[in-house]
């Protein structure tokens, strides 16, 4: 990741949850990021399948009302924050099926709440640790594989 992506990634979890992370975190971060999307757009495209469609509808994916709170917490956040690089570079996602054109306009939004979502997360597992250690993001990942 760039130092650019690391400077906004610590914007985020400084003014989103509180916490410091380091330049080391930066990766784990991301990666799980990315995962939680990919699991989204994996589940979405089930959803379509079922509904015997080759097109991943924005209404596919299982977005939690909890998810969708924190998408919006986010994009007020992105206000403060340019963060469009960071959202931007860990919008990936697998070409087996074809995006809606609502949810690719969403997905860089749906990536910064994934982000928010695991700062969250963090923060409620050591509410009162405001620094970020490998165990700490090893934790919060084990809980986002259970719920999303």
């Amino acid at each position: 990741m760039a130092v650019v992506g690391y400077t906004r990634l610590k914007e985020i979890f400084r003014k989103g949850a509180g916490l410091d992370i380091a330049k080391g975190h930066a990766k784990d971060i991301t990666d799980i990021v990315e995962q939680k999307l990919y699991d989204l757009l994996l589940a979405g495209e089930r959803n379509a399948k079922y509904n015997d469609r080759d097109v991943i509808w924005m209404c596919d994916i299982p977005l939690t009302n909890g998810t969708e709170k924190t998408i919006d917490e986010f994009k007020k956040l992105e206000e403060e924050i340019d963060v469009k690089d960071v959202v931007e570079m860990l919008t990936k996602y697998p070409a087996t099926m074809t995006l809606e054109s609502v949810l690719e306009e969403r997905l860089p939004e749906i990536t910064g709440g994934l982000i928010l979502t695991l700062a969250k997360t963090i923060k409620v597992l050591d509410p009162k640790d405001r620094t970020v250690d490998h165990e700490s993001i090893n934790r919060a990942k084990e809980i986002l594989d259970l719920t999303m």
